[in-house]
């Protein structure tokens, strides 16, 4: 499973659109969550719209919190992108083998045996976070409380019963070129985890979308092409021969 967690202040106003970047992100089984963090004022209409965009496009969830906020909402974001996921492709494999259009369609013995299933795939399942994160001058008041909801997330997944992995990237990176830079490769270490506030780019420039782009660019890179057309071995539920599939990929 694998998500970009999007953590920013503000608007795009540079390069490729975020919404259509999420999109990509998604088309390549990529979630895209969105975190507006706001403390004095507000983070204005336009900003919000553009947040929900996002995340809507990436498949992934949306909210808009304060610094002391932050550290929760990135917790249970990633969780319940987890949980929602699994649901999702649970349910299709239902439709598509016995024309369910939900488990709770399903008998309550049967039902029950499903939802064990499920809950046992959140715990188990890999998952990868990469967190991108807006280092531009209007975030400078808050980098501290990024940083430690960021150390937070990756010792909350160290709970998990599957393998957790984290990644830290920051945007706006050196030019158009690149527009977002790698601070932290793919980790279990909250220790290796950088310090942002060094990573403050004093410019207007907020180049959502190219660095989003670029965050899957990292997936590839890493993990090869996430292809959620590809099934994997389905898993067998009591008294039941055909199973039920899914692909487990966010």
């Amino acid at each position: 499973m694998n998500q970009i967690l999007l953590i920013t202040d503000g608007c795009s106003n540079v390069g490729d659109s975020p919404v259509t970047a999420a999109a990509q992100a998604l088309a390549e089984g990529i979630s895209v969550n969105v975190i507006g963090v706001v403390d004095d004022g507000t983070i204005g209409e336009h900003g919000a719209r553009e947040i929900a965009e996002i995340a809507k496009a990436g498949g992934g969830m949306s909210r808009i919190v304060s610094s002391r906020q932050l550290s929760r909402t990135m917790q249970m974001m990633t969780r319940m992108t987890v949980a929602g996921t699994i649901r999702q492709a649970v349910n299709l494999e239902l439709k598509q083998l016995f024309g369910l259009e939900s488990v709770g369609e399903l008998p309550p013995s049967k039902r029950a045996e499903v939802v064990r299933v499920m809950d046992e795939l959140e715990e188990t399942s890999e998952l990868r976070v990469a967190l991108l994160i807006d280092t531009s001058a209007s975030m400078k008041p808050k980098l501290h409380a990024v940083e430690e909801a960021v150390r937070d997330l990756a010792l909350s997944l160290k709970a998990r019963t599957g393998r957790s992995l984290v990644a830290v990237l920051h945007y706006p990176g050196v030019n158009s070129r690149i527009p977002c830079i790698l601070d932290c490769a793919w980790t279990t270490d909250a220790n290796r985890l950088p310090h942002l506030y060094a990573r403050l780019r004093m410019q207007g420039a907020t180049p959502t979308g190219p660095a989003i782009l670029a965050a899957v660019d990292y997936y590839r890179e890493t993990c090869g092409m996430i292809n959620k057309e590809v099934a994997e071995t389905p898993p067998k539920l009591a008294g039941d021969s055909s199973g039920v599939r899914s692909d487990y990929v966010v």
